[in-house]
């Protein structure tokens, strides 16, 4: 989680980030976004499922607070993902007219 915002406002991005880089240094890709600020659970966390599978199958661990979120959050943005993607297929091909 790359901690981001201002002064007791803060909001974090969950990044797919080096070992070795600081915690808020060079991301090599970012997967999601986290608001405590937000009321509504739901909508504090963003994800990109597709993306967060393809790091963790290539070795990439998360940290525990990701952890956490990725539990809790992941099958919601999975569903709204593909919901997404039939949404944006079916526009690329439309029905034929009649």
């Amino acid at each position: 989680m790359k901690q981001m915002g201002r002064t007791h406002r803060h909001y974090y991005r969950i990044v797919a980030i080096d070992g070795r880089q600081p915690r808020d240094g060079r991301a090599i890709e970012e997967l999601g976004s986290y608001d405590p600020h937000v009321p509504d659970a739901d909508k504090s966390v963003t994800l990109r499922p597709s993306r967060i599978k393809y790091w963790q199958s290539v070795g990439a661990k998360a940290s525990e607070n990701v952890e956490a979120i990725l539990r809790k959050h992941m099958s919601r943005c999975e569903t709204l993902e593909a919901e997404a993607a039939a949404k944006a297929e079916a526009a690329k091909n439309p029905p034929p007219a009649q």
